[in-house]
């Protein structure tokens, strides 16, 4: 595939590493030409600018903090259509730092906005729930849920999730982003109060 990766953060470029080795063509950039050439360098992908990242991708990952979203997807000229018709895969976490309250309105998920802002962009809520670290790693793989309406996009991102060495699971459309969102929040905010979330949650396995 020819992926963007727009985001010069550890997540991208993790995650643009296991998709090169992979056999993938990745373009990363984003609002630091100069942290968009390191990115690439740690990576073995290839930098290039915003509108670059997602001209003619297969799949973009927008990879950066919820303050800056709305300024990258700008950049790469997502309000004036550049996204149609693209997988645009939402790993982002609009919380509270140190809190996990989610900074969207009430019923709004992060997904939906980012959706909003990038007209006519398959959106899928994927990659959110494990830090970077995890992928290429060597680490036992993980269950990744991704949520999004079009099919076609499920597909390729979970092609995706499979080359980054997890489990894909759709959890339904787009609208269920919130649910994806909320369950980061709890994890955040039960880490940052110095709890293991996995206590939290009750085993389905067999006693």
């Amino acid at each position: 595939m020819r992926i963007g990766i727009l985001g010069t953060g550890t997540l991208g470029t993790a995650l643009g590493a296991v998709w090169v080795r992979a056999g993938h063509e990745v373009l990363i950039g984003g609002r630091s030409a100069e942290k968009a050439t390191a990115a690439a360098l740690a990576s073995g992908a290839t930098a290039a600018t915003p509108a670059e990242v997602v001209r003619g991708r297969d799949a973009v990952l927008v990879a950066v903090l919820w303050d800056g979203m709305r300024d990258v997807l700008a950049l790469a000229g997502a309000a004036d259509g550049s996204l149609a018709g693209t997988p645009l895969i939402d790993p982002s976490n609009a919380v509270e730092h140190g809190v996990g309250d989610l900074l969207t309105p009430p019923g709004r998920s992060a997904a939906e906005q980012i959706a909003d802002w990038a007209p006519g962009a398959a959106v899928v809520k994927a990659f959110h729930l494990f830090p970077a670290a995890q992928w290429g790693s060597g680490a036992a793989a993980v269950t990744v849920p991704i949520a999004g309406d079009d099919e076609a996009a499920l597909a390729r991102t979970s092609e995706l999730v499979r080359d980054a060495g997890g489990l894909p699971a759709v959890l339904g459309p787009l609208r269920r982003a919130r649910q994806l969102e909320e369950v980061a929040g709890f994890v955040i905010g039960l880490a940052f109060a110095g709890v293991d979330p996995n206590s939290a949650i009750p085993s389905t396995g067999s006693a």
